[in-house]
């Protein structure tokens, strides 16, 4: 498995838990990273920055031409 694909898995878990998390948000108002890791905790925020990074790759590279 070459890097490139092992990045796409770690940023598609990083999106899907993302996606989980504002779908909490938005229906039961419950903040799943701030649960688990304390609101506004350098851990949560690693967090946020990682889902937001992850979001960010998968942006570029679905754009990209030499998308595999």
């Amino acid at each position: 498995m070459n890097n490139s694909r092992i990045y796409k898995k770690i940023c598609l878990f990083l999106s899907i838990l993302g996606a989980f998390n504002w779908g909490l948000v938005g229906i039961l108002d419950f903040n799943l990273v701030t649960y688990m890791l304390g609101a506004g905790s350098i851990l949560s925020r690693i967090v946020y920055i990682l889902i937001g990074l992850s979001a960010i790759f998968f942006t570029l590279s679905y754009f990209c031409k030499n998308n595999n």
